[in-house]
């Protein structure tokens, strides 16, 4: 039993931000101490809590009311957490915004019974109880294992429309690909969409950036439901999957070493909004199809793609500037970090820690929270806005 607490604040009212860590094995424990770390200024107006699946988590928020009570919560479980310090794969790290040039309005809605638009759009209404004007942002927190992860921004899109940006990532549950959770106030969920609407008296910027690489010859999906991918080029998808990248045999009988291979070689999508990166999660080996995060439309072009530490460190720095770039020349209070598990897939133990280190260097000692996640969410205009295997970073001014 024990626990590693992390501090570390910018102190700039009227808004400040701090960021808490805790790997206690005791999940009340846990969650007290991360939020008591992080709450080191009056008037919170909100907690974004990112926690492996390995806690208790109705007792992980218990721990967390007690240190914080009445103060708005939001946040998911995770396939990794993000801090300054570094990664971690068992742990708690909490962040706070408080100060009156903040404001904040939270909502959660489950898709059971309704589709996960419908959740999604029902979520982002909270918009609605916050005032006009300000920088403002839609953080959106959604099960990764839920469907088809654009239904969630074209939910968002149709009760916001498209002057309020979007950002966020889908819940994971450490590779295990069984259950994700989403937490709102006490409430542990799951199918659900958990959003918070922040208003800001200050610029917040918004970057995103993949990393990834064509390979190969482009096919055409020639048959797919949804985020199921049947055929490319006419023939089983999965067995085009597995005989374009000569997959190890540990991959073509094993579901888990399926996924842990895939992680690494995801499928490009020509959209007219560009080019578009699917997560391959998983795969049927009976009907021989394959399984993806997002929808794959039928009719489409597609390539598996690949990277390595050189292309998805420098999406990583793109992604970090386009952000603070936003804010007009004034210092980040700090930085929100989505970042897909298939980049920590490519960039290994000692990657990620480099990946970390050029982020919290692109902060300038501001707090850094984040987590990995089993897709992606940033849109800054028009209505696309759902990316997979790619680093989104939101910095707060």
């Amino acid at each position: 039993m024990h626990w590693l607490a992390e501090r570390t604040t910018v102190d700039a009212r009227p808004r400040w931000l701090a960021v808490g860590r805790s790997n206690d094995d005791d999940s009340r424990s846990a969650g007290a101490n991360a939020a008591r770390d992080a709450m080191t200024g009056d008037d919170a107006r909100l907690l974004v809590v990112f926690t492996s699946d390995r806690y208790d988590l109705q007792a992980l928020l218990g721990g967390i009311a007690e240190v914080a009570p009445g103060v708005p919560v939001v946040g998911c479980s995770t396939a990794g957490e993000i801090s300054a310090s570094g990664p971690g794969d068992a742990g708690i790290v909490v962040m706070v915004l408080g100060g009156s040039g903040f404001t904040v309005a939270t909502a959660a809605a489950r898709a059971e019974g309704s589709s996960l638009r419908d959740a999604s759009a029902t979520a982002a209404a909270c918009v609605e109880r916050t005032p006009p004007g300000g920088h403002r942002v839609l953080l959106l927190l959604a099960d990764g294992l839920a469907g088809d992860q654009q239904e969630v921004v074209r939910g968002a899109y149709q009760a916001v429309g498209a002057e309020v940006p979007l950002v966020g990532g889908c819940a994971g549950d450490g590779l295990k690909m069984k259950a994700t959770f989403q937490l709102h106030g006490t409430e542990v969920l799951d199918n659900a969409v958990v959003a918070a609407a922040i208003v800001s008296d200050a610029p917040i910027g918004i970057g995103v950036r993949h990393g990834w690489r064509r390979v190969g010859e482009p096919m055409m999906v020639t048959a797919s439901d949804g985020n199921v991918v049947n055929e490319l080029d006419g023939f089983p998808a999965l067995d085009v999957y597995l005989e374009r990248l000569d997959a190890p045999v540990e991959a073509r009988t094993d579901p888990a070493a399926f996924t842990r291979f895939a992680l690494t070689h995801p499928l490009g999508l020509s959209r007219r909004s560009g080019e578009e990166v699917r997560f391959v999660g998983g795969a049927d080996v009976a009907a021989r199809s394959l399984t993806c995060i997002a929808q794959v439309p039928r009719g489409g072009q597609a390539w598996i793609m690949e990277g390595d530490d050189e292309s998805v460190l420098a999406a990583t720095d793109d992604a970090c500037r386009e952000a603070l770039h936003a804010l007009g020349g004034r210092a980040p209070l700090g930085l929100l970090a989505f970042d897909c598990i298939a980049r920590r897939g490519v960039l290994g133990d000692m990657g990620i820690k480099r990946e970390i280190q050029q982020i919290s260097g692109y902060a300038s000692g501001a707090p850094v929270a984040g987590f990995y996640t089993y897709g992606e969410i940033a849109r800054t205009r028009g209505i696309s806005g759902f990316h997979n295997q790619t680093l989104v970073v939101l910095a707060l001014a």
